[in-house]
Parts: structure tokens; C-alpha cells; sequence
């Protein structure tokens, strides 16, 4: 693969996610200001030494963005692996399995996916106790269902495929089945998934904090800081759409990179295909 190769569309959501990871990594160097250091007047608007301005309680917008990252960034990735994993493993193996195996699983994560997702996940937490190990695990255990729909209906179409009957006969186990067989025939679609499972772990933790359920105070988190702020919108102070604006160009960028990993996924098995 060469630079050149790569389409604008694919740096920009490169530049985009890999500003973010910095942020996220290196927030205490980067950040002009503490994570909650109060410096001035409430919604204080910008100028040259705050360039966004201050929020609600006067502590510095561009500061709380920055250390936000890598809360939004470490609970989202966690959240979405976590699932993944879940979801692909239990998955494949209700493909590979079938008969009562299959059913159970199946017939289960039919009944979670029957809750609506927003309204399970706020019971949830409102009764176990607020931290971000509870908040990755429920994240995961409901975003679980939709990779689980997806993984088994991947895996069902490659279960029938003469390679993995040839492995099965040639007494292969499950777990061989799973990850040598089906897994890197199945990477193209869930390659996909997984950032479109990614940017929504990251929406979905925003409309949590917002709700007062996710991130807790004084930790940053961006949908915590659309929360804040949202008050000052009557007021034509601008505060709340700064992390707004971020949770909007994360996602973005995120399916940017995602359609074009697809792409020359799709383009490299066909060129195989044709030799």
C-alpha cells in the first residue's frame, strides 16, 4: 500500500482520531490548565488566554476537551472490545454448534435486544454503584447483542463453506473452527462493525454522562460537558457546543477511516479472487 493510495477522506479521519489519541495520552502536558482548576467568571467568553472560554463553574473549556479524551476515549475502546469479544466468541460458537446451544444463545440475545438499550442501561446503573468499571461492563454486555447478531449471521454463511467442513472432518475442534477457520474470513464486515460499535459506545457514553448516569463529577467527559453548559445555550454562550462539536467530529472521523479500511479490504480479496 502506498501514501498516495490513501484517499483525503481516510487522513482527515486519521488526523481526526489521532489528535484525539494525543490528547488522550498526554493530557497532563497538554493542557494548559488542571482538570478542574476553577480561573475566572462563569461562562466567561473566549479570548486570548482561554480559547474557548470558561463553563459553568469557570474552569477552562479547552482544558476539560483535552483531559475529556481520554476519559470518552479509555471507556468507549474498552466498552467496544469488551463486546466484541463477547459477542464474536458466543457468536461463532452458536454457528459452529447449532442445535440446543444455538438456540439458547440465540433465543437470549433476543430477549436483550427486546429492552430498548438507553432505558435498560439506566436502570442498570441507577441500582449498581457509579464507577467506570460498572459503566464499561453494562456498555458492553448491551452493546454485546447487536455484535452478536451480526458475528453469527457472518458465521453462519462461512459454517457451510467446504474448508470448515474439510476441518471438521478432519476432527478439528471448536475453538480451532472459530479462530482459524471462520474469524479471518469474517474480518472485512467485522472490521466495520467494530468502529461503527466504537462510535456509538462513544455517543452512547455522551447521552449517559449527560443523563447524570455516566462519567461522574468532577471527572471530564465531553457528554458531561454538554450537561454543564447546556443552561448557557438561553443565554447565547456557546460552551456546550465545543464538546458537542467534538463527540460530532470523533464519530465522523471514525467512519471515515472505517469505510475506506473497508474498501481496500473488500478491493484486496477480490484481487485474489481474480488471480
Amino acid at each position: 500500500m502506498r501514501l498516495r493510495d490513501i484517499p483525503i477522506t481516510a487522513w482527515i479521519g486519521m488526523f481526526g482520531i489521532a489528535l484525539a489519541l494525543i490528547c488522550a495520552l498526554f493530557a497532563p502536558w497538554i493542557a494548559p490548565y488542571g482538570e478542574t482548576d476553577v480561573l475566572g467568571d462563569v461562562w466567561a467568553p473566549a479570548d486570548g488566554q482561554y480559547i474557548f472560554g470558561l463553563d459553568n463553574l469557570g474552569r477552562d473549556i479547552l482544558s476539560r476537551l483535552i483531559y475529556g479524551a481520554r476519559t470518552t476515549l479509555f471507556v468507549a475502546l474498552g466498552a467496544t472490545v469488551i463486546s466484541f469479544s463477547l459477542g464474536i466468541i458466543l457468536s461463532f460458537t452458536a454457528a459452529v454448534s447449532r442445535g440446543l446451544i444455538d438456540t439458547v444463545l440465540s433465543r437470549f440475545n433476543d430477549l436483550m435486544m427486546s429492552i430498548p438499550t438507553l432505558i435498560f442501561a439506566l436502570v442498570v446503573l441507577a441500582v449498581l454503584p457509579q464507577n467506570i468499571i460498572v459503566l464499561i461492563l453494562v456498555m458492553a454486555v448491551l452493546d454485546s447483542t447487536r455484535v452478536y447478531r451480526l458475528g453469527r449471521a457472518v458465521a453462519l454463511d462461512i459454517a457451510v463453506m467446504e474448508f470448515v467442513e474439510a476441518a471438521k472432518l478432519r476432527g478439528e475442534g471448536t475453538v480451532w473452527i472459530i479462530f482459524r477457520e471462520i474469524l479471518p474470513n469474517a474480518l472485512s464486515p467485522l472490521l466495520a462493525e467494530f468502529g461503527l460499535r466504537f462510535a456509538f459506545a462513544i455517543l452512547f457514553l455522551s447521552t449517559l454522562s449527560f443523563l447524570g448516569l455516566g462519567i461522574q463529577p468532577p471527572a471530564a467527559d465531553w457528554g458531561g460537558m454538554v450537561k454543564d453548559n447546556k443552561d448557557g445555550i438561553i443565554f447565547g454562550v456557546t460552551a456546550a457546543l465545543v464538546p458537542g462539536g467534538a463527540i460530532a467530529a470523533l464519530a465522523v472521523c471514525i467512519n471515515l477511516v472505517v469505510d475506506w479500511l473497508l474498501k481496500r479490504t473488500s478491493s484486496l480479496k477480490g484481487g485474489r479472487g481474480d488471480a
